[in-house]
């Protein structure tokens, strides 16, 4: 094991577990293989980036992140009105329900049906974990010096 610390251009693998506020998990790896990313490449929240500076491998830690380092709070303008006839007739639409819509560069966005009628339905497009605080709980396995490009 070295003394590397986690910082920019560090290439970490890690277990983690992801949870809300009332304690419910969103997402783990605990259980299974580690993970490995490099600082900075966009595959993780930059808020839980920067908890995570400092530590080094052999380390075990829990922290919390606030919305605003997390997936920020929802925005208002993220809730549309979309005509009935966008979607399949067959569909039975239900509250909850997740879709996928097309943006406007083309790529995929998630909404979920939060209201519907038999001419309009309302999707919310912002994250589902908009607005939540964020709890995890890390093992650090690995801290490297990552290929800078």
């Amino acid at each position: 094991m070295n003394d590397l610390v986690i910082s920019e251009n560090t290439r970490v693998t890690l277990n983690f577990a992801l949870s809300l506020e009332d304690g419910s998990m969103v997402d783990s790896n605990l259980e299974q293989a580690a993970v490995t990313f490099s600082v900075g490449d966009g595959s993780l929240l930059p808020g839980f980036e920067r908890a995570l500076f400092g530590l080094k491998a052999g380390d075990e830690a829990e922290f919390t992140i606030p919305p605003e380092q997390g997936f920020g709070q929802p925005n208002e303008h993220n809730i549309q009105v979309v005509k009935r006839d966008q979607f399949e007739p067959d569909i039975t639409l239900e509250v909850g329900m997740m879709f996928s819509f097309a943006d406007a560069a083309g790529g995929e966005l998630p909404g979920v049906v939060t209201d519907f009628d038999e001419s309009e339905v309302t999707v919310d497009f912002n994250h589902p974990l908009a607005g939540r605080t964020l709890g995890f709980h890390v093992v650090i396995h690995d801290v490297e010096a990552a290929e800078l490009h």
